[in-house]
């Protein structure tokens, strides 16, 4: 299995469907959480904060947490991209996939 990251959008360009990494964080999301949601049903590209996934704040830091030490890189809460990486659940796969093998 190849660590490098493919396309972030399915390849049939389906943007409802997940990709196996969108996939894998929505299952980490969910049980670090505790949500009431089915991990596939979580639309990769829905917003994690308020109308979509409805996180906030604290959720986004215990994600950032597990994040950090299941793909080996560290996710800071003074970096500025933050708003981007943790936009949509296709958003964080994509930053995860571009980080984890530089761990």
């Amino acid at each position: 299995m190849s660590s490098t990251a493919q396309s972030s959008l399915p390849a049939d360009g389906d943007t409802s469907s997940q990709t196996a990494l969108e996939n894998e964080l929505a299952v980490l999301l969910v049980e670090s959480l505790n949500l009431e949601v089915a991990p596939d049903d979580i639309v990769p590209t829905a917003p994690l904060y308020g109308d979509g996934l409805g996180l906030d704040s604290i959720d986004i830091l215990e994600v950032a947490l597990e994040v950090s030490r299941k793909y080996g890189f560290q996710l800071r809460s003074d970096d500025e991209r933050n708003q981007q990486i943790f936009e949509s659940l296709r958003s964080l796969a994509t930053h995860v996939a571009q980080n984890r093998s530089a761990a």
